[in-house]
């Protein structure tokens, strides 16, 4: 096994970026040993005020540094990120119990979000001229005004790329952001920041909280001027009631219960291979991860055969290496929800295909990847959210029933659909529920496209990350318009019965000519 490039000094000196102003510490365990690994200060909700009110001052220079600006910094931090590659897999690793290649994807998404928003933000934000009401007599004119202080509250399962999809284009946009992050994440947060502190974003532009939800998130929520959250319905909900009653902003990204159909046309072997990745990258603890298998009557023996096969002999390891295809759950709390939905399954009928029993041999919190069949309404894993090693495969007669049993979920995150058709594919995307829909494989491609929004419908969230629409999310549109002088707008009724039926008739020569 290759030598782990962080240290405990670099645990200590990352947890001293956090804002935190008592001596008041959490000790976190990680999914390797199940033993603590360090402490993590935690910030008060007088910490959180103080960090938005620095943050507020520093954020006016920051904006009128101006997009070149901004540019050349985020593209510095984007080479950092790729000179720290080794250090960020290790931390990635060390707190989430995932799989080198499973970190990697992080980092390289870090990367590509990082690049993308510091690209892309002036042509997205420099503003633009538009029709004015009165054509010749008035020019009109929308720019784009940063919001102020983005709150930015991320999971542990996935902190480097969550924090990087929500913090970098708030910055690229001229806003300031403190984030509150999860204790399972939040090395990897700091030391994806001191990138970023270090190319040249100031301290204060970005700041990291740490700290119980009831006070840290809910003074976060009180303070700042637009708020981002990935986490539970239940959560999310509350967050936005909080942002409503405040009158601002919220992008909320919410649970799932994120469904694959497979199609007769498929080859098995291929498809178990998706299927299995799909389910148990991350060992299920993502949110665009998949936990409801649908596959057709017609494939599905060979299918489950395959796929029974391939999470039977994969390897389930915690090393800082390349060599494990699953890794661990990421806490006793992780552990303790998959044997809980998995044992009420089974208690009302569910058939274990595959797994079903821990693996301490792998790691404390190591969990054998479990698919099940005979799966009813009565059982917590049909609907309800797992976030762990547990997926359910059902056998479908049709396209339309898969369809239905598909869309037939509180839950509209991500689809996934594995058909050789891509006339099949393109009218199931169609017809599916969801706010990113994956053709061939489970996730990656929906994930990794930075230059698309993501994000759910229904009780999956509301706005979107990524993309233009991640961009614009931290803006105000400005619409400055301006008399040109040509001739005075009315103010008087003479001048209105005067100029009444020219501007009637404009109203129809525009029509006429299908000008907007």
């Amino acid at each position: 096994m290759r030598a782990q490039t962080a240290s405990p000094a670099l645990f200590a000196n990352l947890v001293d970026d956090v804002v935190a102003s008592g001596s008041d510490t959490v000790a976190v365990s990680v999914p390797a040993t199940g033993e603590p690994h360090h402490d993590l200060p935690r910030s008060s909700a007088g910490d959180v005020r103080d960090a938005v009110a620095r943050a507020r001052l520093a954020q006016f220079a920051w904006a009128r540094a101006g997009f070149a600006h901004r540019r050349r910094v985020l593209l510095r931090a984007h080479d950092l990120i790729m000179q720290r590659t080794d250090l960020l897999l290790d931390l990635v690793q060390t707190e989430s119990g995932k799989t080198r290649g499973q970190a990697l994807e992080e980092v390289f998404q870090a990367a590509s979000v990082t690049r993308y928003n510091a690209l892309t933000a002036r042509r997205v934000l420099r503003g633009r001229s538009v029709r004015g009401g009165i054509p010749l007599l008035l020019t009109t004119r929308v720019r784009y005004a940063p919001k102020g202080v983005v709150g930015v509250i991320t999971p542990w399962n996935y902190a480097l790329s969550l924090a990087a999809m929500d913090v970098v284009p708030a910055l690229a946009a001229g806003c300031a952001v403190v984030q509150k992050a999860d204790d399972l994440g939040a090395l990897s947060i700091l030391a994806l920041r001191r990138a970023f502190i270090e190319a040249g974003v100031p301290e204060a532009v970005w700041a990291v909280v740490t700290g119980e939800a009831a006070e840290a998130g809910e003074a976060l929520t009180d303070e700042v001027d637009y708020i981002c959250f990935t986490g539970s319905t239940a959560t999310g909900r509350r967050i936005g009631e909080k942002a409503g009653r405040r009158l601002i902003g919220a992008s909320l990204e919410l649970g799932g219960k994120n469904p694959m159909i497979v199609l007769d046309d498929v080859d098995p072997e291929r498809a178990a291979a998706d299927a299995a990745y799909a389910c148990f990258s991350a060992m299920g603890q993502l949110c665009v991860s998949i936990e409801r298998i649908y596959v057709h009557r017609r494939i599905a023996g060979p299918f489950q055969r395959a796929l029974v096969a391939r999470l039977r002999d994969a390897k389930v390891g915690t090393g800082l290496d390349f060599d494990a295809d699953f890794g661990s759950l990421a806490s006793a709390t992780q552990l303790e929800r998959v044997r809980s939905h998995l044992d009420d399954a089974v208690a009302k009928g569910a058939e274990v295909l595959v797994g079903g029993v821990p693996r301490p041999d792998a790691g404390p919190w190591c969990f054998a990847p479990t698919v099940l069949t005979g799966v009813t309404a009565d059982m917590r894993v049909h609907a309800e959210e797992t976030f762990g090693a547990v997926a359910s495969l059902y056998v479908v007669d049709s396209d339309e029933e898969a369809v239905l049993a598909a869309n037939a979920s509180d839950y509209g995150l991500n689809a996934s659909i594995l058909t050789g058709s891509p006339v099949r594919a393109r009218r199931i995307a169609n017809a599916l529920e969801a706010g990113s829909i994956n053709i061939g494989e489970g996730y990656r491609g929906s994930f990794s496209s930075v230059d698309a929004p993501m994000g759910g419908v229904k009780a999956s969230g509301v706005g979107r990350r990524n993309g233009r629409e991640g961009l614009l999310r931290f803006v105000e549109p400005v619409t400055v318009s301006k008399s040109t002088g040509v001739l005075p707008l009315p103010t008087t009724g003479a001048e209105f019965k005067l100029l009444g039926g020219p501007f009637l008739l404009l109203a129809r020569v525009l029509k006429a000519i299908r000008r907007a």
